[in-house]
């Protein structure tokens, strides 16, 4: 069972382990040796390149493990300030053995996190991750080791209030490994400017390209940036847009200061993008979240579109133009039964894979299935991107509406959802649920009730330290009465 990686990469406050500097040297450390003896890498050291969203720690995290990867006998390259999905893309693209993304997703701005892909593309299987985590552990161990034997070399631990600028310029405890400080780490970012230009206008291209058709004319779009890595490409993408068609773009929250990430804004408060849509009368709104591989949309009346939505637009466009693989899409266990009967009703079968767009990708892989994602808005298009990715999806939705010559409302309107209710409640340890009697029989009580007119699904949040428990079902009063009666028991046990 993995230890440091969750459902989407290591994740933790900025600082603090596992996100502390000996452990993200020892991460670099490590996925350079796993480069290195990978058959895949045949002349030269292995390439890698490191992106990050807009977190302050972003600065001192990549220079942390830039130190590792060099010391492991890597070569590093900077892509800046760009999305998850633009890292993956450029790793799959740019014949690099590894593309490496800095963040913690719609996390608040103190997390952060770590984030692997390989030269495919496609984030890092579970085994990859338990094998890179056993050199995690054993690197650790050798420091810990070299501490010992000479304490005099070892570094001050930084001050928690002022960590932001000296974990920056951690020395690794591994005699010999060269030292990256700030001003390093500066130089190797303005020295690329191909990498942080060149490549970024690759992936701006990339997407014009799935969409060649698509103009904004007669559109008003409101843009929500999250404050994120959103800010540093929507702008010019949507600009490219309006020139080869006219329309108007209204980008708001892309103006990061490092630390207003999400901050009431983006993919996590989606209702912001819908008033404002309302407010300047617009078409539609899109909203990111802090590292844009996800998008949540608004139609004109001010209606939030979830990713449930998107996914019955997308499979009933593809199935029309007999391009929807095996008439079969892959959602969640979180996706609501009313996206399953809606789809139901169009001839199309529903998968349900485990909640993360890795484990959706690897159930659309297995089973050939071309369209996949999840409630939260990550969507898969097979074929075209490796991981979910909030701008191509914004792009092909808006594509899909120019060409039904209708509204976004219009076309989701037959989407009849089931009440759900979502309860998370904060965990000081993650015990095995059914483990636990009072929670087991919480559950069954609750199975019992709803039979065959709900669902419940409960299950450990891959990124924090929350047990989500969610339920839906035909009568909202049973639907609150079980979510509570469940998350109390949880919180008795478990609660923080």
């Amino acid at each position: 069972m993995k230890k440091l990686f969750g459902t989407d990469g290591i994740r933790a406050v900025a600082g603090q382990a596992p996100l502390d500097p000996p452990t993200i040297y020892a991460v670099g450390l490590a996925l350079a040796h796993h480069l290195g003896n990978s058959p895949k890498v045949l002349i030269g050291p292995p390439r890698v390149l490191i992106g990050s969203d807009t977190r302050e720690s972003g600065t001192w995290i990549a220079a942390t493990l830039t130190s590792g990867l060099i010391a492991g006998g890597a070569t590093v390259e900077s892509a800046g300030i760009i999305t998850t999905p633009g890292v993956a893309y450029l790793a799959a693209t740019h014949n690099f053995a590894a593309g490496i993304v800095i963040s913690a997703s719609h996390n608040p701005w103190e997390d952060n996190g770590i984030k692997l892909f390989g030269p495919d593309g496609f984030k890092l299987p579970d085994a990859t991750e338990l094998a890179i985590e056993a050199e995690i552990f054993r690197q650790l161990e050798i420091s810990q080791l070299e501490e010992s034997r000479h304490p005099e070399a070892k570094p001050k631990d930084p001050d928690a209030a002022d960590l932001t600028t000296t974990a920056r310029t951690f020395q690794p405890q591994n005699p010999g490994a060269p030292h990256l400080d700030s001003e390093m780490w500066d130089r190797t970012t303005t020295t690329t400017p191909a990498v942080n230009e060149s490549d970024r206008l690759a992936y701006i291209n990339f997407l014009l390209n799935a969409v060649p058709d698509l103009t904004l004319t007669n559109q008003k779009i409101v843009i929500d940036c999250a404050n994120g890595a959103a800010s540093s490409i929507a702008p010019q993408l949507f600009a490219s847009l309006i020139e080869r068609g006219g329309g108007e773009v209204h980008i708001t929250h892309a103006s990061p200061t490092g630390r207003n990430i999400n901050e009431h804004c983006g993919a996590l408060h989606p209702i912001v993008v819908a008033q404002e849509v309302v407010a300047q009368k617009a078409t539609l709104g899109i909203t990111f979240d802090g590292d844009a591989d996800r998008a949540l949309f608004a139609d004109h009346h001010g209606n939030v579109i979830n990713g449930d939505a998107v996914l019955l637009l997308a499979a009933r466009d593809l199935a029309a133009r007999n391009a929807l693989a095996n008439n079969t899409v892959v959602a969640t266990t979180m996706s609501n039964m009313g996206l399953e009967a809606a789809l139901k009703r169009t001839n199309i079968k529903m998968l349900r894979a485990n909640v993360g767009d890795k484990y959706v990708l690897e159930q659309m892989l297995a089973t050939g299935a071309s369209l996949g994602g999840e409630q939260s808005g990550h969507i898969i298009f097979s074929g075209r991107s490796t991981t979910g990715d909030g701008l191509l999806t914004a792009l092909l939705l808006l594509d899909i509406v120019q060409r039904a010559g209708n509204s976004l409302a219009d076309l989701t309107s037959d989407l009849k959802t089931f009440p759900q209710v979502i309860v998370n409640v904060k965990v000081r340890e993650k015990r095995p649920l059914d483990a636990i009697p009072t929670v087991v029989a919480a559950i069954a009580a609750a199975e019992h009730d709803l039979k065959d007119t709900g669902r419940v699904v409960i299950r450990y949040s891959g990124t924090e330290a929350l047990a989500r428990v969610m339920i839906e079902a035909e009568s909202e009063p049973l639907m609150r009465h079980h979510s509570e009666a469940i998350a109390a028991a949880i919180r008795n046990e478990l609660g923080i």
